[in-house]
């Protein structure tokens, strides 16, 4: 196991449609990694998996845009998978009903600092996994992620648990880089139900190139 030694940050803002500033605090880079009392250790997670919520993905980027301009007014709002949060951290600037899941133990103190940063309201944060027991999140018209299908066994697990917690007309969005899982993906959730569509995004400030895909589903009823 990798030794623990203190952490490196990296404090930057990102603008959004030319007048939003959310600032953020993350890991340095991909070398960092903490954890003296097990907690990761204890979840599965290895010194070479620790450090991947905490640094910035462009499919995080992407989201992030998405979820400036989204219609959300009315809408109960779910994060899974949310690694630093930045589209929750969009959101909460924009004054959404917003929740964010991760599975990782240390996700919940770095969106709590970003929150912090961007002197926004407190976000509700539960650690949890997708092949958890059943949780009390309840349940959500707009659940959102991105980058969160990077293993097969993952394709089943997410699908179960967006069944979890989607409402009877919800809206799923992804952002997804092309890790190639999200054709059975989009199966499963046709088979539960929902419309399945999908685009690649247009560039933007943040991520003028990006190669992957927007993936959307909706369910209008069950």
């Amino acid at each position: 196991m990798a030794a623990s030694l203190p952490l490196r940050f990296k404090y930057q803002t990102i603008e959004f449609g030319g007048s939003t500033d959310i600032h953020i605090r993350t890991l340095r880079d991909h070398q960092q990694y903490s954890d003296p009392e097990g907690a990761a250790d204890a979840l599965g997670i290895s010194s070479a998996q620790w450090p991947l919520f905490g640094v910035l993905w462009e499919s995080s980027r992407v989201l992030a845009d998405l979820m400036h301009g989204y219609d959300v007014v009315g809408r109960r709002i779910l994060e899974v998978g949310c690694g630093i949060g930045l589209a929750s951290l969009v959101l909460n600037h924009r004054e959404a009903d917003i929740t964010a899941t991760d599975y990782h133990p240390e996700a919940g103190l770095f969106l709590q600092e970003n929150v912090r940063l961007n002197r926004g309201q407190e976000i509700p944060f539960v650690r949890t996994g997708w092949d958890d027991a059943v949780s009390k999140l309840g349940d959500f018209d707009l659940i959102i992620g991105s980058d969160i299908l990077y293993e097969r066994e993952h394709v089943e697990l997410l699908a179960a648990f967006v069944a979890q917690h989607a409402r009877p007309r919800c809206e799923v969005v992804i952002v997804d880089p092309g890790r190639g899982h999200h054709a059975r993906f989009s199966r499963t959730m046709v088979g539960n139900g929902f419309a399945h569509s999908q685009y690649r995004p247009p560039g933007s400030q943040t991520v003028p190139n990006y190669k992957g895909q927007v993936l959307v589903y909706r369910r209008e009823s069950a």
